[in-house]
């Protein structure tokens, strides 16, 4: 355990943190799988900075409020030349020599981490800086906070936790495909975020910190000093930081760092310029809100108008319409823009948008081009924008259900969703076809080779070379890849089908309770709502998907292509003694192994959870059960002991 545990930390931080991964993801869940089988059998050996830590699947009942031992200060800020030189000129009356240390200001949100010999105790957010919020099982969630830390010390350490650009664009699209409203900046994602009450999804959602201080007491002397010591500790650094010995070299740092801000993987909205000796902050001390060392130059928002030529509405996988502004171009944030998303009907109405308006572009998180908002005092346009009741698509109605801020086209035959859903079927994280992309898929449908994703596995060599651009090794490659595709687990297949609210770790829990696709097509509401980590909703999709008619020939076409419908992991049992009952595990057992009496349970048809809830059926005891023995019993839940279960 303790060497799986280092190699596994080990191998997340090459991932995370340096970009350089030297395993396969295959590898690592081997590794991590058999780490969790220990810690299952062996609960009293489970090391405090495990990986297992990280996987979410806990639901919080709420926040308890936080006094930090050490005030989190706001900063004073700057937007020009001049207010960074008048901050200069107060220091240097007292500091002649004094040198600056610049620092990439992260648009996120503060957090406070505090450890006791080495390990991770608290995580609070910043709150009024006295008082924050307890959200450390949150924070256990985020890959790059070390659990443990490479010296046994404690210590209060500050930074920032924010989305990474490329997790705000996943996160957005993924929201958008559910008819969900998108967030508005990576700053808004990751403080909603951490305010989840589902640690699943904080796990999800890729989130990520820079650390930038050590609030509790420090013998290091200076702040370039205290980020090469938090590095040494494990914690992530941002390396991006500049020594300058005067407000001339701070602008030269700033205008640098401007020009190449749009190009940052992550968002910044200024540059933070603090005193660089810590004794020289002590000396200057804070004011009753921010410290006198220290100023936050801001960015200017980078905003530019345009007019509103037309709107374009696409319609995706799912049916969602989502409308698109065609602009005159205008240059933001280092590229030319000649288009923006309106997000939704929703906004556009509460906004007030048409078509001839002048209006605020921006770009969401420094990627995706937006409009802010009407430019009223160069209204053209009485007209109130025209919203289709038709798919731009297939001419079927839309809908404008209330639950949802979304357009959504009801017809399975739209081509638009077809096309999206052909790409979808074929992606890495669904049957992997490599070649298979969006141009490929709309050669395939608009000359009537493919119509569905059956169609995908009748297509052959020939087929593919009636394609533009096609020779005989390229159709030759992804006709092998088509074939190979049809030998994946089940799971693939299941997210593949883009079925609403199933995403590709639902459709893991649902083949490895059902063994085969045909046997969940015939599951009904409430045999797949009580499984753990699903629910009503995704088991209502499920049972209207599979109990249409297009659904039930799909399996039929694909099995009879030769594309596998079983789960080629270990299956749940359903006939067993104890199928469908959720059993936990609990105290020292005399006879059998705890790995021994799982596999029991489980070859009974039973679910083995580690925590006993009110979804808990039974709890199989042994001696010093201690605190799940002691709920169960207030939940007035069956325990049976060793004896019970050997009799079986």
């Amino acid at each position: 355990m303790n060497e799986l545990v280092e190699l596994l930390n080990r191998y997340a931080e090459e991932y995370y943190q340096l970009d350089k991964p030297s395993i396969s993801d295959a590898q690592y869940d081997t590794l991590y799988r058999e780490l969790v089988m220990l810690e299952s059998e062996h609960p009293e050996l489970t090391l405090p900075n495990s990986p297992s830590h990280r996987v979410g699947g806990k639901i919080l009942d709420g926040f308890e409020k936080y006094r930090h031992t050490y005030p989190l200060y706001s900063l004073q800020d700057g937007f020009s030349l001049e207010e960074l030189q008048a901050f200069d000129e107060r220091i240097r009356k007292e500091f002649p020599q004094v040198t600056y240390i610049c620092e990439l200001k992260i648009d996120g949100l503060s957090v406070s981490l505090t450890y006791e010999a080495g390990q991770l105790v608290v995580g609070a957010t910043r709150g009024d800086g006295s008082i924050g919020e307890n959200i450390t099982e949150n924070l256990k969630r985020v890959q790059d906070i070390p659990l443990t830390l490479t010296q046994a010390r404690d210590v209060t350490v500050r930074g920032e936790c924010y989305m990474p650009k490329t997790s705000f664009h996943r996160v957005n699209i993924d929201r958008q495909e559910k008819g969900e409203a998108e967030f508005a900046n990576p700053r808004n994602a990751a403080a909603g975020t951490l305010r989840q009450l589902d640690t699943a999804i904080v796990a999800s959602r890729g989130l990520a910190t820079f650390l930038y201080q050590e609030a509790s007491p420090t013998d290091m002397t200076s702040q370039s000093q205290v980020l090469l010591e938090l590095d040494k500790m494990g914690f992530s650094t941002n390396r991006d930081y500049y020594l300058a010995s005067s407000i001339s070299e701070v602008w030269d740092f700033i205008e640098k760092i401007a020009e190449k801000r749009s190009h940052l993987p992550y968002e910044i909205d200024g540059i933070v310029v603090k005193v660089n000796d810590l004794a020289i902050q002590e000396e200057l001390g804070f004011t009753v809100k921010a410290p006198r060392w220290a100023i936050a130059y801001k960015f200017p928002a980078e905003e530019k108008e345009a007019e509103i030529l037309s709107v374009d509405w696409t319609v995706g996988r799912t049916g969602v319409v989502t409308p698109t502004a065609n602009l005159t171009p205008v240059r933001l944030a280092g590229t030319t823009v000649s288009r923006a998303t309106l997000h939704n009907v929703d906004y556009i109405a509460d906004k007030d948008i048409r078509i001839g308006d002048t209006v605020i572009v921006y770009k969401a998180g420094d990627i995706i081009p937006a409009v802010l908002r009407v430019v009223e005092s160069k209204r053209a346009s009485q007209e109130v924008m025209a919203i289709p009741t038709l798919c731009p698509s297939c001419q079927s109605p839309l809908m404008h259900y209330e639950d949802e801020v979304a357009l959504r086209c009801i017809n399975p035959h739209c081509p638009s969703q077809i096309m999206n859903r052909l790409e979808h079927f074929a992606s890495r994280d669904a049957m992997n076809i490599a070649g298979l992309g969006s141009s490929i898929v709309i050669k395939l449908f608009k000359t009537g080779l493919v119509k569905d994703v059956a169609d995908i596995y009748r297509l052959t060599t020939e087929n593919l070379l009636q394609l533009e651009g096609f020779k005989e090794k390229s159709a030759q490659k992804l006709y092998q890849a088509i074939q190979s595709s049809k030998n994946n687990s089940a799971e693939k297949l299941l997210f593949g089908l883009g079925i609403r609210h199933v995403g590709s770790k639902a459709s893991k829990i649902l083949v490895t309770k059902f063994g085969h696709l045909e046997a969940l097509a015939q599951a009904q509401v409430e045999d797949i709502a009580e499984i753990e980590g699903l629910g009503q909703v995704i088991a209502q999709s499920l049972v209207s998907y599979f109990t249409s008619q297009g659904a039930k020939e799909l399996l039929v076409e694909l099995k009879e292509a030769g594309v596998n419908l079983a789960y080629k992991g270990q299956v749940a049992i359903t006939d067993g003694l104890l199928s469908g009952m959720t059993v936990v595990l609990t105290g020292k057992l005399e006879r059998l192994k705890r790995s021994e009496a799982k596999a029991k349970l489980e070859s009974l048809g039973a679910n083995v959870v580690g925590s006993v809830s009110k979804k808990t059926d039974l709890v199989v005891a042994g001696v010093d059960a201690g605190s799940k023995l002691t709920k169960a019993q207030e939940l007035d839940i069956e325990v049976k002991d060793e004896a019970w279960l050997e009799s079986l």
